[in-house]
């Protein structure tokens, strides 16, 4: 993959040095917003014709060598993984001008915002050998957590992770796993504590996809698209060195994990959904599409969405001044999901009335809207469906009674 040349190199972004960018999110955001509108080699992604999987993330690994090379996806990350500082705000204002601009988010920067911090975290040295890559869009990781017997109740999962020596063998399933099909490596979490360990015997280790003994079968979803993978691992080697923290210390890792998913995550698919939100608006303006019943929806799920943004934010700006998510972190699962799934019908329900009036629509937002409702019929359930989420809130947030 050529990485593309841009007008203005990281070290001096429009004259303004990047430790004043660094430490200004203003500047940052003001910044990024003018080389955004400003870069002609952006227009690509505006319209994109990539279709499959593998080409949109071929397509967004181009994008984000493009944002690596100019600088702008460095923010937000230490100097340690090739980053120039700054905060996760920074990164959150990337994924909110991106959206802006009418460019997309790079897929593979929604598990980079979930497993990166952890990574970080837990396994420094090899988050300064490893996670640079993954910035300029040279590779990708997956998120193999689930298990065909284990999806909401991870502490049940029964892949093993045997110790031998210095080495890991592993064998067992994983299904539901991210990117599992084109992901260079996968973020796995296994056994190694007894069967009746329950989360106190789980351990998390980074595999590479190309190891021996490792088959990946990617699964074809609704939409057409084969993001999803199942895969198996039969006596697959793995040095010790790759472990995330310590040996059964794997639940612990996945928790702080959890926190990016809620927050990171949702923050940045509510920015999608802001893209397609106002998609739809040019639409229905340009076209004259939509009743004032339909009108009315809009208003009401751009709300929707926007609170939903609001409240990962505000979860954002905690992790970012080092506190921890507690279980109120469920509220931004929710809401983000709930937004996903209104904003995605109101779509449908509006292109889908298009369709039966003689007026011509231009229908090139077509594809990207069908597999994204598609996706979206997923939002409640996948990560922890919406009913587990309202048990803990009910639990551990409200302290609501059992019966």
């Amino acid at each position: 993959m050529n990485t593309p040349e841009v007008t203005q190199p990281p070290t001096a972004v429009v004259g303004v040095t990047p430790g004043e960018l660094a430490a200004d999110v203003t500047a940052y955001r003001r910044e990024l917003r003018h080389f955004l509108r400003t870069e002609p080699q952006l227009d690509a992604w505006r319209v994109d014709p990539a279709q499959s999987t593998e080409e949109i993330l071929q397509s967004h690994a181009r994008l984000l060598a493009l944002l690596y090379s100019a600088g702008w996806n460095r923010y937000g990350w230490p100097p340690a993984v090739a980053g120039l500082g700054g905060s996760e705000i920074h990164r959150a204002v990337l994924y909110e001008e991106l959206s802006m601009a009418d460019l997309p988010i790079p897929e593979q920067c929604m598990t980079l915002d979930t497993v990166g911090p952890a990574v970080l975290g837990f396994a420094p040295e090899l988050a300064a050998k490893l996670l640079p890559g993954y910035l300029r869009g040279a590779e990708w990781w997956g998120q193999a957590f689930s298990e065909p017997d284990a999806g909401s109740d991870l502490a049940a999962l029964r892949t093993r992770g045997s110790i031998d020596n210095d080495r890991m063998i592993i064998s067992g399933q994983k299904i539901w796993t991210s990117q599992g099909a084109t992901a260079t490596r996968l973020l796995c979490l296994v056994r190694t504590g007894a069967p009746e360990s329950r989360h106190r015997g789980l351990t998390i280790v980074l595999v590479d996809t190309d190891c021996p003994g490792i088959t990946i079968r990617p699964i074809a979803l609704a939409s057409g698209q084969r993001e999803l993978a199942e895969v198996f691992f039969d006596d697959v080697d793995v040095p010790l060195e790759r472990v995330i923290g310590k040996i059964d210390g794997g639940w612990a890792v996945a928790m702080y994990l959890m926190q990016w998913e809620r927050a990171m995550y949702c923050y940045a698919s509510t920015s999608r959904l802001m893209r397609s939100m106002r998609r739809l608006r040019d639409e229905m303006m340009a076209h004259d599409i939509a009743g004032a019943a339909q009108t009315a929806a809009f208003a009401r799920i751009y709300v929707q969405v926007l609170t939903a943004r609001a409240r990962g934010l505000q979860s954002l700006r905690r992790l970012a001044s080092g506190q921890a998510l507690g279980p109120e972190a469920s509220i931004d699962k929710l809401l983000c999901g709930q937004a996903d799934k209104a904003a995605h019908d109101l779509v449908a329900d509006v292109m889908e009335a298009a369709s039966l009036v003689a007026a011509p629509t231009d229908r090139r937002y077509a594809h990207d809207w069908a597999v994204e409702w598609w996706y979206s019929r997923a939002a409640t359930i996948m990560g922890g469906s919406a009913e587990i989420q309202r048990g803990i809130i009910a639990d551990h947030v409200l302290a609501l009674p059992k019966d």
